[in-house]
Order: C-alpha cells, then structure tokens, then sequence
C-alpha cells in the first residue's frame, strides 16, 4: 500500500512540466517578488495534484518546504486556505513534526542525538564545540545559512553514541574532533563549488 501511494505521487508529480521549476534565466536576475510569485505557483501546482485526497497534507507541507525552504506564517495561511483546511490544523502539523521547521534552515542541518546513551558518551561536548565553532546556539542556523545546529531525541543507533547526523547522514561515535573535521569537510565543498561558479 505505502509503495503504491510512492509510486502514485511520483507518477502524478512527473505531470509537471520539467520547464515550470523555476531555476531562471541565466542572462537575467528576477526581483524578490518575480521569485516569491514563481515559488507559489510551483506550490499550486502540487495543492492541486493532492488536495482533494484526504490525509496528504504532509506530503503538500512536504513539497512547501522543498520550495521555500521552511515554512513560515504566510506559507501556511496560504496552503490552509487552498487546501481548505483551518490554520490551526496545519500549524498543528506543522509544529508537532520536527521535519518541518518555520524558520529558515542552513543547507546542511547538524543533528546531534542527545539520548541517553550519546549524552553518555559525549553528545553535549559535541554540541559545545559545533556551537562555539560555528558560534549558533542549539536551533540556530549560521548567517552563511550552510549550517543549521539542531539537538534531537535518540535515533536508535545508540552502539554508535555518540552520533552527528549531517541532513540524513549518519556519523557513528563523533567526537568533537570528528565533529569539526565533518565541518571542515562541508565547508570544503562549499569552497570548491563557489570555485567553480
């Protein structure tokens, strides 16, 4: 059933014309509002795709995000009322998830478990000095917006605590050594990307 309903939604989202997801033309830069009105009628177009079937509201909250990068007031007043939900619900979701976030996040979102067994061994070090090195507070994003540091609940790999998750990669038994040499890592791909721009 979950891969029949993957399945569905990939079919339906390939109905989107490749030329619609903005990536701009590349002789010209459009203003901030050009940008805005593009994001929105990317987003109408995945409301449309899904909102007449009940329960896909976190796929539609799923696909606001993608395209704006999180989720704020204006965001979800606007799906509520094209979904024909209350604002309230889709708050609701929207803050109970911790997949959602309603503050710009960092292109690279640092979780750090703090479960018991990485406290243990070491997750508030590693906390400490990602945040000193990258001088955040814990749910902070930096001002380059590359890194967002977040705490999380225990991910069930507690043989590896303490661990580091770098948006969806698992680092087992980081130190804070090996926290910042991920760091450095990231921030070496960042440096040779704009290199080749």
């Amino acid at each position: 059933m979950v891969q029949e309903t993957y399945l569905n939604k990939k079919a339906r989202e390939s109905e989107i014309p490749e030329s619609f997801v903005y990536g701009g033309i590349p002789e010209e830069k459009p203003d901030e509002k050009k940008i805005q009105e593009n994001k929105f009628s990317e987003l109408d177009r995945y409301i449309n795709l899904y909102k007449k079937e009940p329960g896909q509201l976190i796929i539609i909250l799923q696909k606001a995000q993608d395209i704006f990068g999180h989720l704020p007031e204006e965001v979800q007043a606007y799906i509520a009322e094209k979904t024909g939900t209350p604002v309230s619900e889709v708050n609701g979701v929207v803050t109970f998830y911790s997949l959602f976030s309603t503050e710009p996040r960092g292109k690279y979102t640092l979780d750090i478990c703090m479960g018991t067994a990485c406290y243990i061994k070491g997750a508030q070090e590693l906390m400490d000095t990602l945040k000193d090195n990258l001088q955040v507070d814990a749910g902070e994003t930096t001002r380059n917006r590359l890194f967002t540091v977040k705490s999380t609940r225990c991910i069930g790999a507690c043989g590896l605590a303490p661990i580091l998750v770098v948006n969806g990669e698992v680092h087992g038994n980081a130190s804070s050594g090996e926290g910042m040499k991920i760091i450095q890592k990231y921030r070496k791909g960042e440096d040779s990307e704009s290199k080749k721009h």
